[in-house]
């Protein structure tokens, strides 16, 4: 196994030492800090370090994070280790004022940090649970004494899920993770499942285990009783009667009146996930298998799966999940034909491993590194999925069990009563192809040599000397000026608070600090797009320039809230014309931030984009020159 000890130092220097560290957790490919203090982490030292992917950082969830790839959690316990520190001593215990979030990011928070810590556990069990559906295809009796131990092994994880949920959401709500272990294990208790118990002339007959709704519920009640009576507790017995006096005040409430409630929301759920993709199967699958990577680098997905994983790791069936699997095959593809195609040597080097690396599902590697920086590969790597997510679509494939990522995942795909396995087969190597021709046939490394650095071993005098003179023709060759939307001063691109942005993964812009709240449009054009939260729209100018106007970092999680439209996808507009109006300092107090990215999302189509300068401008004045 590789040695991560240089690796594990250099992070730990390089987000500000371990004084800096409040906290860190890690998914299955980022680890995920909470610094004290960001500006003391070094970004660029960061991203340029070999082993680690690139960084991102969450505002709205005061999070910075390295994303390492599939060696993840060998980096994060070697970065425990020379923390001197265990993965339960290492949560927050900070008492500085936290960020104000909105309720869909605070409720996306407790249900990463109830299935969070245990997803490698599902993963594991979701495998076995597809090697037992395997050995009945085999012929192997469900009566067999093997068969029965490996589905105990397979099934346990989630008949007695309640119980690590428990415990891991009564540790998010900082209280004793054992009292929500107990107050799990005793909804669970079998003498009282599916059993008529009388109370007061009411039959409550009802079930627990397997279920993710009524412990978060129940949770949510008992943890501030439990705080409640801890404090007004002498210390002498608080020890034991706190967690006697919650559970005799919560577990009653819990079994019979929350639980329940909490079962049928499941069920209401589950039964509007279902209708969703059953209302239009191909239409969700062209949209949630090719707009899948665009949906991660928005931050989307969460909110559009997060429900979809709950229901699922409670025993029923997901289409949504299975909907946008064929992505990451797709992006197999897609690298796949970089790899074949470029010359480049040190693209070479990035595209093998991150191919390697997108085949047992860790796709970032190859999302940053390979598709995002080029814009027609990205595209090609969207229509991947899409094709993809309507063979899924077409199928009725379905996830079963969370069986981990990639090719492994695919277990979870298996029906104990009908094994497609031939739509299985078709869901993997189609939209892979789909990417692979696609990509063979538009990829040149000319088109890229701005990005690559021309180092394929290559060099032409004469190329390089014109492009020198194209360069010290940029100021004269204006082919559109784009104006302010809006009254602020205009930063570098490079300033953004969003990484995605930052990077010109989207191309390239500038972004501006706003006065007010009235966004205008920057050119004559055609509304092309409003995202339905209305933080962003997409315009195309009169002359072909593609605009998109980003209002605010992460906001798309207020879901509209401070937002209001004046156009529609269509519309006609002038420069000046007012497209959205927003609340800013609402916004603001939100604990979002309301800088504007504007950004040339065709910037390959030209030569540049210039920023003006990095001063205030009125609404109207020139921003942005866009050079042939």
């Amino acid at each position: 196994m590789k040695n991560y000890t240089k690796l594990a130092a250099d992070i730990i220097e390089n987000v500000g030492g371990k004084e800096n560290i409040e906290s860190l957790t890690h998914c299955v490919t980022r680890l995920r800090f909470k610094l004290k203090d960001e500006s003391k982490a070094n970004d660029e030292v960061l991203k340029n370090m070999d082993g680690v992917v690139t960084v991102v950082k969450s505002k709205s969830i005061d999070q910075y994070m390295v994303v390492i790839g599939e060696h993840v959690t060998d980096v994060y316990n070697e970065v425990l280790k020379q923390l001197g520190m265990s993965p339960d001593a290492i949560v927050d215990n900070s008492k500085s004022e936290k960020k104000k979030q909105s309720l869909l990011n605070r409720a996306l928070n407790v249900i990463s940090g109830g299935i969070g810590p245990v997803l490698n556990l599902l993963c594991a069990c979701g495998i076995i649970k597809g090697l037992t559906v395997v050995l009945t295809i085999l012929g192997v009796s469900p009566e067999s004494g093997p068969y029965m131990l490996l589905n105990a092994a397979g099934d346990c994880f989630f008949y007695f899920l309640p119980l690590m949920l428990g415990y891991n959401l009564a540790k998010k709500f900082e209280i004793d993770p054992f009292f929500g272990l107990i107050l799990a294990a005793a909804m669970c208790y079998p003498t009282i499942q599916n059993v008529d118990l009388n109370f007061w002339g009411h039959n409550i007959n009802t079930t627990y285990a397997s279920t993710f709704m009524p412990i978060l519920f129940g949770l949510l009640f008992a943890a501030p009783l439990y705080k409640f009576i801890d404090k007004h507790m002498p210390k002498m017995i608080k020890g034991f009667m706190t967690p006697l006096l919650t559970l005799l005040i919560s577990f009653p409430i819990t079994f019979i009146i929350i639980g329940p409630a909490a079962n049928l929301i499941g069920t209401g759920l589950n039964v509007t996930l279902t209708s969703i993709c059953e209302f239009s199967p191909l239409l969700a699958g062209i949209i949630m298998g090719g707009l899948w990577q665009v949906f991660v680098m928005f931050g989307i997905h969460g909110v559009l799966t997060v429900v979809a994983f709950m229901d699922l790791v409670a025993g029923n069936p997901s289409q949504m999940l299975a909907l946008s699997y064929p992505a990451t095959f797709a992006t197999v593809g897609t690298v796949l034909a970089v790899y074949l195609k470029t010359k480049n040597i040190k693209l070479k080097e990035v595209s093998l491993p991150a191919f390697i690396s997108a085949i047992f599902g860790v796709t970032e590697p190859a999302t940053y590194a390979v598709t995002l920086p080029r814009k027609k590969v990205f595209v090609a790597n969207c229509i991947g999925g899409a094709v993809g997510g309507i063979i899924v679509a077409l199928m009725g494939i379905k996830m079963y069990s969370y069986a981990g990522m990639g090719v492994i995942g695919l277990l979870g795909f298996i029906s104990p009563t009908d094994a497609n396995i031939i739509g299985i087969v078709m869901m993997v190597i189609i939209p892979l192809i789909v990417s692979l021709v696609l990509t063979m046939a538009i990829y040149k490394d000319s088109d890229y040599d701005y990005l690559e650095g021309n180092n394929s071993g290559n060099t032409d005098t004469n190329k390089t000397e014109k492009t020198n003179e194209k360069n010290e023709e940029k100021i004269v060759n204006v082919r559109e000026t784009i104006l302010m939307p809006i009254d602020g001063t205009i930063k570098p691109l490079a300033e953004s608070e969003d990484d995605a942005f930052a990077s010109e993964a989207l191309g390239k812009g500038c972004v501006i600090v706003p006065d007010n709240g009235e966004v205008c449009s920057p050119v004559n054009g055609e509304v092309k797009t409003i995202f339905p939260t209305k933080h962003a729209i997409g315009i195309l100018s009169d002359d072909g320039c593609e605009i998109l106007i980003h209002i605010g970092i992460n906001t798309v999680s207020l879901e509209g809230k401070y937002f209001e439209s004046h156009v529609k996808a269509g519309d006609k507009v002038e420069a000046g014309q007012l497209l959205v109006s927003f609340e800013k300092e609402n916004i603001e107090k939100e604990g979002y931030s309301c800088e504007i990215p504007v950004i040339i999302t065709n910037t390959f189509d030209y030569l540049d984009v210039l920023e003006i300068d990095n001063e205030h401008h009125k609404k109207g004045d020139a921003m942005l020159k866009i050079v042939k």
